[in-house]
């Protein structure tokens, strides 16, 4: 059996907002505290004027650093520990596995970005997606 042992990585740094249908992504090449300070100014860029984003965060290093940089627009919710259920976001990355991104091989490194932009790129395209994968029940956003 022929098997590729290449091992090369895209990482997608994304937050969606269910309330909008919508959200935002970076495609990068390491998973860090820098990576995490681009994201959070890339959600901070596009949350609407007078807005506040609550970003919910596991307990992943990168996101609880020291020098991490947490724009005013936004706040950080950090779950219990071992808790992916209550992450909706936790359902988009499997979305986004099964449906545009596993059990495939790339040829190069921009191959893999590519693929990663066009797999949340159609995540974003889809009207009502982001609702029916991120909404919760148990959450009732009120505004007012």
């Amino acid at each position: 059996m022929c098997r590729d042992q290449r091992h090369t990585n895209a990482y997608i740094f994304g937050a969606v907002c269910p309330a909008r249908d919508t959200g935002v992504a970076l495609v990068l090449p390491d998973v860090d505290t820098e990576a995490m300070n681009r994201h959070l100014a890339e959600i901070s860029r596009n949350v609407q004027p007078g807005a506040h984003a609550v970003i919910i965060i596991d307990g992943a290093g990168w996101h609880k650093a020291n020098d991490l940089v947490v724009p005013s627009n936004i706040s950080l919710l950090s779950l219990p520990p071992y808790s992916p259920e209550l992450n909706a976001q936790e359902n988009i990355w499997e979305y986004l596995r099964q449906n545009f991104l596993a059990g495939r091989i790339y040829e190069t490194y921009d191959d893999i970005v590519d693929a990663c932009c066009n797999a949340w790129n159609a995540l974003i395209a889809e009207t009502g997606r982001i609702q029916s994968i991120a909404t919760r029940d148990w959450f009732q956003w009120n505004p007012s």
